[in-house]
């Protein structure tokens, strides 16, 4: 029988509630011994819902002596005299930034609270200036070193990371407040800060030359996240109830959730680690679905690959090095970075030699999820069509009915890119890329050939579909180039069938016009 009994933490993120309140949780405090005995400054960058807030709660009942909430856990085991230590834990994860008063009043809020428990004399003072006053007070009051920790450090500058303005004036504030960390460090016991991005122009990370980036280390590579061994070891009973609805085995079932939820790496030698939000979710409801990219939409990576000449087949199978990942700069914002950082592609393999990380999509949620969200910006596509149009289009590509599908194609680029500030053709490859992706169907971009490159190829069990991308020319034309550049040649002995189409784009029509087809 299964036992539904299992409390899943869903939307829980304080640890002293989840431990009071019998949830379930998977023990994560073997990493507060690493932390203890290593730096007092550190930054961990991890994607939305990835377990930061909890883990960051868990640290703060830790640092205020609740020895009581950690029996049974790896960290009760630890030599640790479990003392309290004053702890400011500052959470920015509590409003959107749309205005300009906004950070200060979620500061506001805080520095309050933090100068009445402290006794702290409020003057007319700078925001930076109080925060200084406040921990230099607590850290006198107490006898104790004060513990900051400070949960999404950067929301206010990604919520605002197409508002110029407002960015620079958030990241002003930001920069006042955090510089009190190199300032006051002699009344520090522990700075521990999290985000999704690491902004490479924000003073703290120049400023602290002791600041310990865990982001990419190995030794905190499943700091967040669930591992292989952590989801057979805890949730035995959500599988077994997943197994009993789906009429599968165990394993068929585990083999369900690693292609749905797993595949993420955050160093070289990362374990394989499971999204911890839609494990919950799935667990609790019995149901797979795309839980973590429903949770919250990534409008601020389409609008960046709006604004930049970006080939998204390239994107989402591209290799670079560490620096490129982890830091993000706005005067020359690299979309790779943003992408990675915020969990849309995850690391899939390192080459020591090149000290290149190899990058791809995590796993199915993630690849359905962001490309259903991205087609609706490349096309005229709304998001309640995107289901049935899918339907209908795999079955023409399959039975390769070249004029219906391509017909349904061109129905999509009517009113195509008004917006957009770059390259048509470019734009077009990316939208028709989304969609055989988002179909499930094996497609390339940009294939080198010994005479050229192949803008788009598609491969179906029965048909190989060669495309050839044209802007204000005709569709004749890019045929006649698929046929003199010989770019079927490779699949001459290929059982399949072989369909060149040449694409023609008209800028005046802002649609796929013509298109002209060969079998062979």
């Amino acid at each position: 029988m299964v036992n539904k009994k299992v409390k899943y933490p869903i939307g829980e993120q304080s640890f002293e509630n989840l431990r009071k309140e019998g949830f379930l949780y998977v023990d994560k405090t073997e990493f507060i011994a690493k932390i203890v005995e290593g730096s007092n400054y550190y930054f961990l960058g991890r994607p939305r819902r990835f377990g930061k807030s909890l883990f960051l709660s868990t640290l703060k009942a830790f640092f205020e002596g609740k020895r009581e909430l950690f029996k049974g856990l790896y960290a009760d085991t630890m030599d640790w005299e479990w003392e309290p230590y004053p702890v400011l834990y500052l959470d920015l994860n509590t409003s959107q930034y749309k205005g300009p008063g906004d950070l200060n009043d979620v500061l506001e809020r805080h520095f309050r609270n933090w100068e009445e428990k402290y006794e702290v004399d409020v003057k007319d003072r700078a925001l930076s200036q109080r925060f200084a006053t406040i921990i230099e007070s607590a850290c006198r009051k107490t006898g104790k070193g004060v513990v900051i920790l400070v949960d999404e450090y950067d929301k206010p500058l990604v919520n605002n990371i197409n508002n110029k303005s407002q960015f620079e004036e958030y990241r002003n504030e930001l920069a006042a407040i955090y510089s009190n960390f190199k300032s006051a460090a002699e009344y520090l016991k522990l700075v521990f800060l999290t985000g999704v991005t690491r902004f490479s122009k924000l003073s703290i990370f120049s400023d602290l030359n002791n600041l310990s980036d865990v982001s990419f280390d190995e030794d905190f590579a499943a700091v967040c996240g669930i591992t292989e061994e952590e989801l057979l070891d805890n949730f035995s009973e959500g599988i077994a109830g997943l197994s009993q609805k789906y009429k599968r085995s165990p394993s068929e079932e585990i083999k369900e959730l690693k292609r749905n939820y797993d595949g993420y790496h955050f160093s070289e030698e990362s374990p394989d680690l499971y999204n911890p939000f839609s494990l919950l979710q799935v667990f609790a409801k019995r149901k797979y679905n795309n839980y973590w990219i429903s949770s919250g939409t990534p409008t601020i990576l389409a609008e960046q690959l709006k604004l930049t000449d970006t080939n998204l087949e390239e994107l989402i199978r591209t290799r670079c090095s560490q620096n490129v990942l982890e830091g993000l700069d706005m005067n020359s914002p690299r979309p790779i970075a943003l992408i990675y950082q915020t969990g849309y592609l995850t690391i899939k393999k390192y080459d020591p030699v090149r000290r290149l990380y190899y990058l791809g999509i995590p796993n199915e949620e993630v690849k359905q999820g962001f490309f259903e969200f991205l087609l609706p910006y490349y096309t005229s596509l709304n998001e309640d069509r995107v289901t049935p149009f899918i339907f209908d289009l795999i079955d023409e590509i399959e039975e390769g009915r070249v004029d219906d599908f391509m017909k349904r194609l061109q129905s999509l680029f009517v009113g195509f890119g008004h917006d957009l500030k770059f390259d048509e053709e470019r734009n077009v490859q990316n939208a028709m890329l989304l969609i055989f992706s988002l179909v499930g169907m094996h497609a390339d971009a940009e294939v080198r050939n010994s005479d050229g490159r192949i803008d788009i190829l598609l491969r179906t069990p029965d048909y190989v579909y060669i495309m050839e991308l044209k802007y204000n020319r005709s569709a004749e034309e890019a045929l006649r180039q698929i046929e003199e550049r010989e770019y079927a040649l490779p699949w001459s002995v290929d059982s399949r069938t072989i369909i060149a189409i040449g694409i023609n784009y008209s800028s005046e029509k802002r649609c796929i016009d013509a298109w002209a087809v060969k079998k062979q």
